[in-house]
């Protein structure tokens, strides 16, 4: 069995995250979910979701999602995923942020985002960024490209239009059909290019 980290980090495009969690939990996966305190602050504005930190809990989470997930303190250093030794097998990072890109990028690993990406790189695992930022610096395409050059893989929040969804929902479905490709899990989806 995969097991598969999410991590929500604060730039808008929280419907990915929530449409990756509905994905990945249809699949044979065991899922682990992180949110930053600022992802928590874009996921209420966009979604609705409310996250207690203190406990643990995120009110809001699609019924089929509810008890197919751990969730994480970002701050906790000490998770199972800030170690080597135990890994994930893939990381998404959903949205991320240039911020949590930098952090990445600079290894500094002060939070367990930024630590557990570092862990996948140097355990060469599958780690996604789904980078939402418009327009980038130079400092976000110099960040991003040496996030590529040790293994990372940029997906720019870029979702096909060919097949004319009828819905956002719809529209961010056939962009993490995708995301899952880059992890290994191809799912069957209309919006898929048949030429």
């Amino acid at each position: 069995m995969k097991e598969l980290l999410i991590a929500v980090t604060g730039a808008s495009g929280t419907i990915y995250a929530e449409r990756l969690l509905r994905a990945a939990a249809a699949q044979d996966l065991r899922l682990g979910l992180v949110i930053t305190t600022e992802g928590a602050r874009v996921a209420a504005q966009e979604l609705g979701w409310a996250v207690d930190f203190d406990s643990l809990q995120v009110s809001g989470l699609p019924r089929e999602v509810e008890g197919k997930v751990l969730h994480f303190h970002p701050d906790d250093l000490s998770a199972r995923f800030a170690s080597g030794s135990s890994a994930p097998d893939a990381m998404v990072v959903i949205p991320c942020s240039m911020g949590a890109v930098g952090r990445i990028a600079a290894g500094l690993g002060n939070d367990l985002v930024s630590r557990a990406a570092d862990v996948c790189l140097k355990e060469r695992r599958t780690l996604v960024l789904v980078a939402r930022e418009s327009p980038m610096s130079i400092i976000d395409l110099r960040n991003l490209t040496s996030l590529a050059e040790a293994g990372a893989v940029i997906m720019p929040a870029a979702p096909p239009f060919y097949e004319k969804p009828q819905s956002l929902e719809e529209l961010a479905d056939y962009f993490v059909a995708r995301v899952l490709d880059q992890i290994g899990i191809r799912v069957e989806h209309p919006g898929r290019w048949g030429g």
